[in-house]
């Protein structure tokens, strides 16, 4: 193992061993506090241009199992930091382990960190941008400003892909950087999917729903997508958002998004019905939100945040149209919200 260190915007450097890719590399640092499901984060697109800190201390145990389980083809997270990386594996599903899955993946990973200490400092002075250097490599890792990328495009679909063609409903899909565990909860309720890219004109298309999917980066560079949906929104068909979804409907609604602190990524986030004492423990991977403050008379609020206050979904109040800031398809995470499916299929 080469010595690697991590280097934030403000100076601020922890140092471990490189059991990754020994590549160097940019990337906004952002913590997780999941216990388990590495290789369902590592895979999911909303971490696209992001470096993954796992604050559960013991990583890499069970290994990696074989893709058809991971939320999409490939790792989207630019790098790992881990307080103990396990090279012994074991589980039966199980293919390779955590190290060698990420050298063929060409991602840095280091070991060795004070997760803790990095993730207090992250707590108190917000996400920020940092970079990973390899000692005896050379390549300087571009200096990126995160919000300004458009993560979106890189992770969305280039063409249509279809699936469950002619059984039954049929719903557009727009991916803006969709989870396979989305895709999987729609097909198993016997339903047409039409996914489409994140800014591809849908409305040319005969359905019977819409759905926004979870996706990376600031949804101000979205803005294709929130014009297609306020023109979907005039055929008032039924329309069902998650993450990212969440805050383009918001936006085609009318209101404003704003960047959390430091976000939400775990499998414990506590979120509320509004309305109601229905409370429901959640998985969620997101650093921006909705302002429900300018959400217009024609909107209310549909779940808030236990732990913080901040927006965790939308209705409109008249029409079929809503949204939620969690992941209910979990993968990996509780299984909860699961339903919120079943409803968006009654509305079709």
């Amino acid at each position: 193992m080469r010595k690697a260190t991590l280097i934030l915007d403000d100076g601020t450097r922890f140092s471990g061993c490189s059991f990754g890719a020994h590549k160097n590399i940019c990337g906004e640092v952002v913590f997780n506090t999941a216990m388990t499901g590495y290789t369902e984060s590592l895979t999911d697109p909303s971490y696209a241009g992001q470096i993954m800190i796992l604050t559960y201390p013991l990583v890499g145990n069970y290994g990696v199992p074989a893709s058809d389980s991971w939320e999409s083809e490939h790792i989207h997270a630019e790098a790992l930091i881990v307080g103990d990386y396990s090279k012994e594996f074991s589980h039966w599903s199980a293919k390779e382990g955590l190290a060698d899955w990420l050298k063929r993946e060409q991602r840095p990973a280091i070991t060795g960190v004070d997760t803790r200490a990095l993730t207090k400092l992250l707590r108190e002075r917000g996400v920020m941008m940092g970079r990973i250097e390899i000692d005896g490599i050379e390549d300087a890792p571009l200096n990126l400003d995160y919000g300004d990328i458009n993560y979106v495009d890189t992770v969305s679909c280039r063409d249509i892909i279809r699936y469950n063609e002619g059984a039954g409903k049929r719903v557009v899909l727009v991916d803006c950087g969709v989870k396979t565990n989305i895709i999987r909860c729609l097909k198993k309720r016997g339903i047409e999917i039409i996914r489409v890219p994140w800014n591809y004109d849908f409305n040319e298309l005969e359905y019977d729903g819409l759905f926004i999917s979870n996706g990376p980066g600031n949804p101000e560079n979205c803005r294709m997508t929130v014009d297609n949906i306020r023109r979907a929104m005039l055929k008032d068909k039924p329309i069902f958002g998650i993450c990212m979804g969440n805050q383009l409907l918001a936006k085609a609604g009318g209101a404003t998004i704003y960047k959390l602190k430091y976000g939400h990524r775990s499998h414990n986030q506590p979120v509320r019905m509004v309305g109601s004492e229905r409370c429901f423990i959640t998985s969620q991977n997101h650093g921006y939100a909705v302002d429900s403050s300018t959400l217009s008379d024609e909107w209310i609020p549909l779940f808030e945040n236990m732990n913080d206050g901040s927006n965790e979904g939308i209705r409109h109040r008249n029409k079929p149209w809503f949204s939620v800031q969690f992941h209910p398809e979990a993968a990996a995470g509780p299984t909860d919200t699961e339903f919120l499916f079943d409803e968006f299929i009654k509305l079709l």
